[in-house]
């Protein structure tokens, strides 16, 4: 008896996995570069990929009294508005979910105010990859 389907999912072929296991790995790079920049501004890292059903918060960080939650982006190429551009409004509600989720397991936090960033990635194969900061990326 063949194995049931999932309505809507298609199945993957080998080279989609590995395409994606090869996105994962750009990810993850991106995020070592934007954490390392972070931190040379004076930010300090409380935790990477916090992953809950919701969504996931790619850095969360302090400075003084506030709390920064920082999604990471990166981009192929700007020609669908670039890295910033694709943090639309559903993602937006996903991260304030998150980070709701974040603050309520970490009580002591609870009381900083919070900053929602992006930060986008660009030019990976460089030597210095591009980093764009946008502070208060949107408000909740």
């Amino acid at each position: 008896m063949p194995a049931k389907r999932m309505p809507g999912r298609a199945r993957r072929s080998p080279q989609d996995r590995t395409e994606r296991t090869y996105r994962q790995r750009i990810g993850q790079a991106a995020e070592d570069i934007a954490v390392e920049f972070l931190g040379s501004q004076g930010l300090e890292i409380l935790k990477r990929n916090f992953r809950r059903r919701l969504g996931e918060l790619d850095v969360i960080a302090r400075r003084a009294d506030v709390l920064i939650v920082a999604e990471v982006r990166t981009r192929a190429s700007n020609r669908y508005g670039g890295a910033a551009a694709s943090v639309n409004i559903r993602k937006q509600r996903r991260l304030i979910r998150t980070a709701s989720q974040f603050l309520q397991q970490h009580k002591n936090l609870a009381h900083l105010r919070v900053r929602f960033d992006v930060i986008a990635v660009s030019d990976m194969d460089s030597k210095n990859p591009r980093i764009d900061w946008i502070q208060h990326a949107f408000l909740t």
